[in-house]
């Protein structure tokens, strides 16, 4: 019982992450699965190995707060990011040899320059530093809702590319119409899933 009273309110966080596989470029793609969390058929104890999944990412989501890129630049990430256009998408994956979900391109492009970053897109809720839409520089991250934009919570993301006159454009990795990293402009239906701008790279002003 003091088990289960320790764990409760973190099966509850992990819960509230995951989503219909029907939405998967949304997910952020939470794997822990709490219907696999059971009781032993010899005592009431839970699953240790569930039990550490579970802490390890509600560590994640609390503790990850700001993203230290070192040395290296947007300009150097979003080369690098490009590189990548076309690789199909990939639920849970992070392998660029067999493709990508939407946090595990991100994950891939800034762990690719040793940038530790959330594994999830809704673990990038509160990471530091958001600023304004009309302020976002290439190399900002941008989130999104899921596909439904009435649940009102970090669920898709991608990485600023572009900005000029027409407006801004971001490299993500989706399973709709394109199924593959790609190059989108912000238009009419993703500004009505569109959450916030993060600033993860120093710049003059911040």
């Amino acid at each position: 019982m003091k088990i289960f009273l320790r764990i409760f309110p973190l099966i509850l966080l992990i819960s509230s992450c995951l989503q219909d596989k029907r939405s998967q470029e949304d997910i952020g793609d939470v794997v822990i699965d709490s219907t696999k969390i059971h009781k032993s058929s010899k005592s009431t104890a839970l699953n240790t190995t569930a039990i550490q999944k579970i802490e390890a990412h509600y560590n994640e989501v609390t503790s990850l707060q700001e993203i230290s890129t070192g040395s290296t630049t947007p300009e150097e990430l979003l080369n690098y990011a490009q590189t990548l256009i076309g690789i199909p998408y990939k639920y849970g994956s992070t392998d660029p040899r067999v493709g990508f979900d939407c946090s595990g391109f991100i994950t891939h492009v800034f762990n690719h320059f040793k940038i530790a970053v959330p594994r999830s897109s809704i673990s990038f809720t509160h990471v530091k530093t958001e600023i304004p839409l009309q302020e976002a520089e290439p190399g900002d991250l941008i989130l999104f809702t899921g596909t439904d934009s009435t649940q009102r919570e970090v669920g898709h993301m991608g990485i600023i590319t572009s900005k000029d006159n027409s407006g801004y454009q971001f490299i993500h990795s989706t399973s709709g119409k394109r199924h593959s990293v790609t190059i989108t402009p912000l238009n009419q239906y993703y500004m009505g899933r569109f959450m916030k701008v993060i600033r993860v790279f120093k710049r003059n002003d911040k």
